[in-house]
């Protein structure tokens, strides 16, 4: 039997999606979500009912209260769950529990925010004991009227599962090819525009590496979609992408994607997903899942409309106000020809060119904005992403962006910050006592050897994924030792500090200046720079490799039987002997054994002849006279075992 998605009726029907989802519980259809299914019968009835009576929309969203109810019963009268309740409540200034009682008034508000009227039955029981007073929050001094806003979308999934490629489809721009080795190598932020209404995307990384900055992007956005192959389904980032978005409260959209593979599963997909707590609205669940093709473009259309729908059923809002600007660093980076340049996501108020802002350690005036497209700004509202030049410096990604009354009141701030950031560092710094020295020697941590290294990168959140991936390379013998890391090309005076520091200089997705690479040859200093994290991080455990004290393993040559005993003037005790097995080498190890213990190891066959001459080598069946200047004390019947040393290459 054919059917339809809740969505598709209701653009049919010309009203919202959440309109409709009110008339089919009116009508006692169980819906979970705009994506969920109806049957064709279904759907022609209710087409039938709405053809007819044009007011039951209305009426659907009209709800009858008593003068006095609990969070609880409002949320289950809208169909609703009572935390959309709270949020509406915080938003208004009342904090309240699900079970506390709220007028009606209070409550007719809270419903207009999702179009429903309210009617008062008067002739309900109030119950008598008066409500806990509501504690409302302190309103800004110049709150500005809340409007409607774009919603922040983080795309976020397991590395090579098709996020930049998804992005790409939107955008129809190519980003994967611009990017090393297939893989995003930092947070990008845009805007696009879909059926009139915008949509701001954040690209997070896919790579493990970048665990961090994905949990930032995370932190900013309204909703998450995850993208999953539908051939690999269920993999280890996929859960961390699950976990980041629970943590930060976020709803999810899952995109299966790749449905166009030969040996894709959409079925085992979804069931790996419903086991991590995801489950289908098909399937009875809450959660929206779109099968798409991000390289065929198929199902995007589908995904966007999915998205609009959950931002709807949001309701996001914010001040416009340019008396007070917050936002987010996603990303900075140090630009050769403009600076420091920090992509910020704009949170509140109206950003415009002059604002005195201060972000972090970093303050200035905004001189210019840029959208993702290069276009040069003049202002930029609530989830509208932009570059922005006229900082001090590079902030930390994730730093809050404010606007201040001036450009001295910003860099009074920032002072401070930086202050007390330096005497936190200058308190986190461990003295060391001689208990912990005794206790470090008994442990033989003392004999660490570590490998001092100055990064570079070409961005804040590229320079923190390094970083991370380096200090998971852990050997209980060695150990990387960061002794500066900062963002922006290689100078000379990264080479100085290597110089001084005898370290080795990494670059990622940066350039080595003239000057720089002429100082690094004169001083000897080693420079490396990488475009791809894997490669960045397999040399580096190579050369962490070769700090390591060098492992030795034996090889037996061979065995020879002292059969008589020389005592030769001048030169000392001879061996003769007759070689049983394999051959005997000089300049090897010998061990000697006498009645099946050893008593003499780890010395060396200095001289070895036949006859009279002297020879490198004798092979199994030949007679032989061996000395060993470490070892004067052969009897007859004693058994020298020769032997080498090979160096084990050593690895982490």
């Amino acid at each position: 039997m054919s059917s339809i998605k809740v969505y598709e009726l209701a653009k049919d029907l010309g009203i919202s999606s959440s309109d409709l989802m009110a008339v089919l519980r009116d009508l006692g259809v169980s819906v979970a979500g705009g994506s969920s299914e109806l049957e064709e019968s279904t759907a022609e009835a209710v087409r039938e009912i709405i053809a007819q009576d044009k007011g039951i929309v209305r009426e659907a969203k009209t709800i009858t209260i008593p003068p006095s109810l609990s969070i609880r019963e409002l949320a289950d009268a809208m169909g609703m769950q009572p935390a959309d309740i709270q949020k509406r409540l915080v938003e208004m200034g009342i904090l309240a529990s699900v079970n506390q009682q709220i007028g009606a008034d209070v409550a007719s508000k809270v419903a207009e925010k999702w179009g429903y009227s309210v009617k008062v039955d008067s002739t309900s029981v109030v119950r008598e004991p008066k409500p806990t007073k509501l504690a409302p929050q302190p309103k800004a001094k110049h709150a500005g009227k809340l409007v409607p806003r774009p919603p922040v979308i983080t795309v976020m999934g397991h590395v090579d599962h098709g996020k930049t490629t998804l992005l790409d489809a939107i955008r129809r721009t190519n980003v994967t090819e611009q990017e090393f080795g297939g893989i995003t190598q930092h947070i990008g932020a845009y805007q696009v525009e879909w059926q009139g209404k915008k949509i701001t995307f954040l690209d997070t990384p896919g790579h493990e590496a970048f665990t961090a900055m994905r949990a930032r992007g995370a932190s900013v956005t309204d909703i998450v979609v995850l993208v999953v192959a539908a051939d690999d389904a269920v993999m280890p980032q996929t859960v961390e992408a699950i976990n980041h978005a629970r943590a930060a409260d976020v709803p999810i959209i899952v995109a299966i994607n790749k449905i166009d593979k030969p040996d894709a599963n959409v079925e085992r997909t979804m069931q790996q997903l419903a086991e991590h707590g995801l489950v289908p609205e098909e399937w009875g669940g809450d959660t929206v899942m779109v099968k798409i093709s991000a390289k065929l473009g198929q199902g995007i259309d589908e995904l966007l409309e999915m998205i609009l729908l959950v931002a709807e059923m949001l309701d996001l809002r914010a001040e416009v106000s340019s008396s007070k600007v917050v936002g987010s660093v996603i990303e900075s980076r140090v630009d050769v020809g403009k600076g420091p340049v920090a992509t910020v996501l704009i949170q509140r108020g109206t950003l415009k060119v002059g604002t005195p802002v201060v972000a972090g350690c970093a303050y200035g005036k905004v001189k210019a904005m840029f959208d993702d497209r290069g276009e040069r700004l003049t202002k930029a509202g609530p989830a509208c992403p932009v570059e922005v030049l006229g900082l001090s410096e590079a902030p930390q990604a994730g730093d809050r962006l404010e606007s201040v009354k001036d450009e001295k009141e910003a860099r009074a701030i920032a002072e401070k910050r930086a202050e007390e950031e330096r005497q936190r560092r200058i308190g986190a710094t461990k003295r060391i006592t001689l208990q912990d020295l005794s206790a470090q020697i008994k442990d033989g941590k003392l004999e660490v050897k570590k490998l001092p290294i100055v990064l570079k990168a070409d961005v804040q959140g590229s320079e923190e994924a390094v970083r991370q991936s380096l200090s998971k390379i852990q050997h209980p013998e060695v150990t990387v030792n960061i002794i500066h890391s900062g963002v922006g090309n290689i100078s000379e005076s990264d080479i100085l500090l290597a110089s001084a520091s005898n370290a080795i200089v990494i670059g990622f997705n940066v350039k080595v200046d003239p000057q720089a690479a002429r100082m690094a040859e004169s001083e000897r200093v080693e420079v490396r720079t990488y475009n791809v994290i894997y490669e960045l991080t397999n040399d580096v455990r190579a050369a962490m490799a070769g700090l390591l004290e060098p492992v030795y393993e034996e090889e037996k040559l061979g065995t020879a039987e002292v059969r008589a005993v020389f005592r030769v003037p001048n030169t000392g005790i001879v061996a003769g002997c007759y070689v049983t097995e394999g051959r005997v080498v000089r300049n090897e190890y010998v061990r000697v054994k006498r009645k099946g213990e050893i008593i003499f190891s780890d010395g060396k066959l200095d001289s070895l002849k036949h006859l009279k001459d002297e020879v490198r080598e004798m092979a199994q069946g030949f007679e032989c006279g061996i000395f060993c200047q470490a070892f004067q004390d052969f009897e007859v019947g004693d058994i020298i075992e020769v032997y080498t040393k090979k160096r084990v290459a050593r690895t982490i």
